[in-house]
């Protein structure tokens, strides 16, 4: 049975997203067979004017931690596309990196849905929540 392992991870990073995601420099922190722990670093290039990271930021991270989440219980990547995302945000994100922690809770034939919680590093307290759900496409598609 194949093994979706952190160099098949690390490869996804480069050659599966856009690239203004490849620009908010994303690194894995783990991946188990139902989930991925994904670290956005913190910048400033991602806050608004108050200093708090941006919506925008937080919702990109937690689909992007998704796909690996999926993609490592499916034990491989699949194209797949977000059809929805439902985000609650809890409380700001600032000074800190923020990890974006992604478990699938039903992977499907076609369909795969899950749940992202968003921490700053150092702080067990959610920033946001997310619920996502993603059709699972063909090869080439």
């Amino acid at each position: 049975m194949t093994k979706f392992d952190r160099a098949a991870a690390e490869q996804m990073l480069t050659s599966v997203f856009a690239r203004w995601i490849q620009d908010l420099d994303l690194s894995i922190e783990s991946l188990e067979s139902d989930g991925a722990v994904l670290r956005m670093p913190f910048s400033d290039k991602l806050c608004r004017d108050n200093g708090v990271v941006c919506g925008q930021a937080l919702m990109s991270v937690a689909d992007t931690a998704m796909v690996f989440a999926v993609s490592s219980a499916a034990r491989a990547y699949r194209p797949m596309t977000t059809v929805d995302q439902t985000m609650h945000f809890l409380r700001p994100a600032a000074n800190a990196d923020v990890l974006a922690e992604a478990r699938v809770i039903r992977l499907g034939r076609t369909m795969a849905f899950g749940s992202v919680t968003l921490r700053t590093d150092g702080d067990g307290r959610p920033v946001a929540m997310a619920q996502l759900a993603y059709a699972l496409l063909p090869d080439g598609k």
